[in-house]
C-alpha cells in the first residue's frame, strides 16, 4: 500500500523590487524568511540610462520614456512567472526621476502601459533604504556606519546604528552626471584635474565634511555597482594586468573591503593608462557597459576617501533593492528583525566572493528547489504503522544547512571547472569564511558540496567516519536532496510548483510538478534506468537523476540498502 503525501510552493514568500536609477533599472526577486533570511532568487538589469536626458534638459526624453517601459514590462513579465503578487511587488525611483521636471507624466506613462505605482524617493529616502540594504549583507547592526552609495545622478551619504538613520545626505554628484560633463577622461589630466575640483567644490558646498566629522562613524561601507567594481578590479588586480582570470586566489580570500591604497592605484591605472585602443579595450572587458562611466565613478570614490578621511571601506553585495524589500518585509511580518540571521549572510558573503552573478543566481535557484523537496519529505515524516518510517528527523537547522550547501555548491568553479566539488568543500573547510557556525555545521555544509555530484557517498566513507549514525544517515538524505535540486536547476525545472511523495516499503519516490513552457506536458516515469515515455530526447539527463534516486536510497526503513519504485516528473506546458 502506498501513500501520496503533497507539498506546494507559497509564493507569498516571494518579494520583487525594482530600482529605477539613472543609469540602469534592476530588478530583484527575493525568496524572504520572517526571520530575516534573505535569498534572491533572480536579478535583472537594463541600461537605460536616463541621466543622459538630463545632462541636456531638464526632462525625460519620450525615447528615454519608451526604453523604460520596454524594460518594465519585461520586469512585469519575469515577476508575473514567478506568481509575486502586486503586494509584494515595490518599485522605486532615484535621482533622475526626482529632478525630470517631466517626472508626474513618466509615473503616469509607467502607471498606464506597465501598471507599476512608482514611488519617486527623496534622497533621504534613498539612503535609508541603502543602509537598510546594508543591513541584510554585512555584520555591522551595532556600530556606527558610514554607508556611501554611488549613483548615477547623485551619490547618498547616512550614518546609522542599530537600524537608526544618525544622518543623512544625497549630494548631486553622479558617475553619469561627472561623465556627462566631462566625459570619459581617461587619458587626459587635466579633465581629471577638473573633475577633482568640481567634486570638491560641490561636497563642500554642501557641508558634508563638517557633518560626517560632527556625527562620526566606526566603519564605511560602500553599497554601489560602482564601488563593487572597483573593489572587485582591486582583487582581479586590475592595476597589475591580472585580468584574463580573476586574480591570485589568495587575494580573493578577503572579505569584501578596500583600502585607501588599493583605491589609488586603480584610479591611476584608469586615469593614467592611455587613452589608447588597447587600453580602451582592456578597460570594455573588464567593466563591461560600466566601462564608459567607471573612471566618473573611481575618481568621485577617491575624492570621498580624501576629504571625510577614510582609510578602509567595507563593500556591501547588498544595496537599495534589498533595502527596499527589507522596509517591505518589516511591513509583512511583525517583529521582522533588521539583525537576524547574520550567520547565514556570511554564506550570502562567501557565494557573492567566490561566483559570478550566472552561478550565484543559479545556485540560489537549486536552494529554492531543494527547500520545496525539503519540505515535502518532512512531512511524510509521520506515517501509518504500515508505512515506512523515514531514518531520520528533520529540523530548521538542517533546511539551513541544505540551503548553503546549495549555494555554494559550485563556488569552486573560480579555479577550474574540473574537480570543481573538491574546490568548493575545501574553500568552505579552510577559509574562516562562516561566522558562528560550529566546526561540526562546517563540516557538514562542505561535505554536501563535495558530493553534491560523482559518487553518492556510503555510510562508512571515509569522510563521514567521525560522525555519529543517526547524523550519516540525515547527511545522505540531505545529500540526495542536493543532488537531485543541482540536477532539476541544470535542467532548467526551476518553477516548481509542488512536489509529491509516494511511500511504500520499497521506500520512497518524488513527483516534481513544474511550470515550464519550454517543454510540452507530459509524464515521465522512471523505473530502473528505462524511461517509459516519448520523452527519451527531453533536457532531463535521466540517467544521472536516476543513479542519484538508485544507487543508495537515503529514505529507507532501518538504514536497510532498497530500491525505490519511481521517480516521476510532471511537466505543465
Amino acid at each position: 500500500m502506498a501513500t501520496n503525501t503533497s507539498y506546494m510552493q507559497i509564493p507569498q514568500t516571494l518579494f520583487a523590487s525594482i530600482d529605477m536609477g539613472t543609469s540602469s533599472f534592476k530588478l530583484l526577486i527575493i525568496r524572504a524568511y520572517p526571520n530575516g533570511k534573505f535569498l534572491t532568487i533572480d536579478t535583472l538589469k537594463q541600461p537605460v540610462i536616463l541621466g543622459r536626458d538630463l545632462s541636456s534638459s531638464c526632462s525625460i526624453s519620450t525615447q528615454s520614456q519608451a526604453r523604460s517601459v520596454e524594460s518594465l514590462l519585461m520586469f512585469r513579465d519575469i515577476i508575473q512567472s514567478h506568481n509575486i503578487s502586486r503586494d509584494h511587488t515595490r518599485a522605486v525611483a532615484t535621482a533622475a526621476v526626482r529632478a525630470a521636471e517631466n517626472k508626474d507624466e513618466f509615473v503616469e506613462c509607467v502607471r498606464e502601459k506597465v501598471g507599476f505605482e512608482v514611488d519617486v524617493l527623496t534622497g533621504e529616502q534613498e539612503a535609508k533604504f541603502v543602509y537598510m540594504g546594508v543591513l541584510q549583507f554585512l555584520p555591522v547592526f551595532d556600530r556606527l556606519v558610514l554607508s556611501v552609495d554611488i549613483g548615477g545622478g547623485s551619490t547618498e551619504f547616512v550614518i546609522g546604528k542599530r537600524g537608526k538613520v544618525v544622518f543623512c545626505e544625497s549630494v548631486n554628484l553622479g558617475h553619469v552626471s561627472l561623465s556627462e560633463k566631462f566625459g570619459t577622461c581617461s587619458g587626459n589630466f587635466e579633465e581629471v584635474l577638473k573633475m577633482r575640483e568640481y567634486v570638491r567644490m560641490v561636497i563642500l558646498e554642501f557641508g558634508l565634511v563638517e557633518k560626517v566629522k560632527e556625527s562620526g562613524f566606526e566603519v564605511a561601507v560602500g553599497s554601489s555597482g560602482t564601488i563593487r567594481a572597483i573593489e572587485k578590479a582591486v582583487v582581479s588586480g586590475y592595476d597589475r594586468d591580472f585580468v584574463d582570470n580573476v586574480g591570485d586566489f589568495g587575494g580573493c580570500k578577503r572579505d569584501w573591503r578596500l583600502s585607501r591604497g588599493e583605491l589609488k592605484g586603480i584610479v591611476e591605472r584608469l586615469c593614467c593608462g592611455g587613452d589608447g585602443e588597447v587600453e580602451r579595450v582592456r578597460r570594455e572587458r573588464f567593466f563591461k557597459r560600466r566601462s564608459e562611466f567607471i573612471v566618473a565613478g573611481a575618481v568621485l570614490l577617491d575624492e570621498i576617501f580624501e576629504l571625510l578621511g577614510i582609510e578602509e571601506m567595507e563593500v556591501s553585495g547588498y544595496g537599495l533593492g534589498e533595502g527596499v524589500v527589507a522596509d517591505s518585509l518589516a511591513k509583512v511580518f511583525d517583529g521582522y528583525d533588521l539583525n537576524a540571521n547574520a550567520r547565514w549572510r556570511s554564506v550570502v558573503r562567501l557565494a557573492m566572493r567566490f561566483n559570478n552573478k550566472k552561478r550565484v543566481k543559479a545556485g540560489a535557484q537549486c536552494a529554492s528547489i531543494a527547500k520545496d523537496i525539503f519540505e515535502g519529505l518532512r512531512k511524510c515524516d509521520k506515517l501509518d504503522n504500515n508505512q515506512v518510517k523515514l531514518i531520520a528527523s528533520f529540523e530548521d537547522k538542517d533546511l539551513e544547512y541544505l540551503e548553503a550547501a546549495c549555494l555554494l555548491h559550485n563556488i569552486g568553479h573560480f579555479t577550474s571547472k574540473k574537480g570543481y566539488h573538491k574546490q568548493s568543500c575545501h574553500i568552505i573547510m579552510n577559509g574562516d569564511h562562516l561566522y558562528g557556525y560550529s566546526t561540526d555545521e562546517i563540516k557538514l555544509i562542505a561535505l554536501l558540496t563535495r558530493f553534491h555530484r560523482k559518487k553518492f557517498p556510503r555510510s562508512h566513507h571515509a569522510f563521514l567516519e567521525e560522525f555519529p549514525e543517526q547524523a550519516k544517515q540525515k547527511f545522505r538524505v540531505l545529500c540526495a536532496i542536493v543532488r537531485l535540486s543541482v540536477i532539476l536547476q541544470q535542467n532548467d525545472c526551476v518553477n516548481l510548483r509542488g512536489v509529491d511523495f509516494f511511500h511504500s516499503y520499497e521506500g520512497w519516490s518524488p513527483s516534481f510538478y513544474i511550470d515550464l513552457k519550454a517543454l510540452s506536458s507530459r509524464l515521465c516515469d522512471w523505473r530502473g534506468n528505462s524511461l517509459h515515455s516519448s520523452t527519451r530526447s527531453s533536457t532531463f539527463d535521466v540517467m544521472m537523476l536516476s543513479k542519484v534516486v538508485y544507487d543508495d536510497n537515503p529514505a529507507i526503513a532501518e538504514g536497510e540498502d532498497k530500491e525505490v519504485n519511481f521517480c516521476t516528473i510532471i511537466v505543465d506546458g
